[in-house]
């Protein structure tokens, strides 16, 4: 299924999952502070994965009747006023955190709740359902948030390294036993055994494989997830893990610059190829230069590089569909 349809499932609240505007991010700076606003509902699907398993997700989606995983990547600038409605169309009783922003408190079966809150500081943040925690944020109710420092288009923080695009790359792990479980409003009761792996909602489809190269379903061409520029395109990528699994991000053809680890800037700028991220809400902040790679010969200026996660678990969906998991590519255009 496209990540931009739906279909209605058994009730007006059941859905089959599609895929938020996550991953490349435009923008520009500006004098003054403004007010801006977002309605995210929270609902309930399934998604047919890989294997042809059909696994329950929860979303902060962008209308009822669909459920975005993860929900819609926001970008904003420091000092703006943020107001975010959430409806609640679930049975549950839910929640909306920013963690050092906003907290919504509970919000209940069929609430809706504005919060108004400040963008106080630059960075990079998960927002995400702190309720029945860490189960309503492992089936999906988790997204990325970004804020920008004042005046800036092209530093992370004032004195940062600079950049000329950025993006996101949440990922993510899937126990079905798990989101069966929580499905049914209880308590997972097994140890947590994850089967897929995804970067921004999607597994890769390896060339040759059912939608191999199809942007919809493919995290190796989805467009808000595999990295496009020329020579000289520095990228910012804002790496977030809602999942319980560590991973370990490796990106060839060049090192990343290490800029930030859990929110907190690194008092030393290291080039890495692969960078440890912690799992349960681990985050980084890169940039990959789009420079010609050191080890080419003769030196290449165009070509196709992958990020992998260096987690031999993470490459597989089902326990052994290898290079359908949490992978994706950078093109040198």
């Amino acid at each position: 299924m496209k990540r931009r349809d739906f279909l209605k499932v058994g009730s007006a609240s059941v859905a089959s999952t599609v895929f938020g505007s996550v991953g490349l991010l435009s923008w520009a700076p500006r004098a003054y502070a403004q007010t801006i606003t977002k309605t995210f509902y929270i609902t309930e699907g399934y998604q047919t994965l890989i294997t042809g398993e059909d696994v329950y997700f929860r979303g902060f989606s962008d209308a009822n009747g669909m459920v975005n995983v993860p929900g819609e990547s926001l970008i904003v600038q420091e000092g703006d006023t943020i107001e975010i409605t959430v409806v609640n169309t679930l049975s549950t009783t839910h929640s909306f955190v920013i963690d050092g922003l906003v907290d919504s408190g509970p919000i209940a079966s069929n609430q809706t709740k504005t919060i108004t809150f400040e963008a106080s500081k630059a960075g990079t943040y998960l927002y995400y359902d702190k309720m029945n925690a860490p189960y309503n944020r492992l089936v999906g109710l988790h997204g990325g948030f970004a804020v920008m420092p004042s005046g800036l288009s092209n530093q992370l923080y004032p004195g940062s390294p600079t950049f000329v695009q950025q993006y996101f790359w949440i990922f993510n792990d899937i126990d079905p036993v798990w989101h069966n479980a929580i499905s049914n409003n209880q308590t997972p009761k097994t140890a947590y055994e994850p089967r897929y792996f995804t970067i921004n909602g999607l597994g890769a489809r390896p060339p040759g494989a059912p939608g191999s190269h199809d942007p919809n379903i493919d995290a190796m061409v989805d467009t808000r997830t595999a990295l496009h520029g020329q020579i000289g395109d520095r990228t910012l990528v804002r790496i977030l893990n809602p999942g319980l699994a560590s991973q370990s991000v490796h990106t060839h053809g060049n090192h990343m610059e290490w800029l930030t680890e859990n929110g907190n800037i690194r008092p030393d700028i290291w080039k890495k190829d692969c960078i440890y991220l912690d799992g349960d809400m681990g985050s980084l902040d890169v940039i990959y230069p789009f420079e010609v790679p050191p080890d080419s010969y003769p030196p290449a200026t165009t070509g196709t590089y992958p990020m992998h996660l260096h987690t031999e678990m993470s490459q597989t969906a089902g326990g052994g569909f290898y290079m359908f998991g949490a992978l994706t590519d950078i093109y040198f255009e």
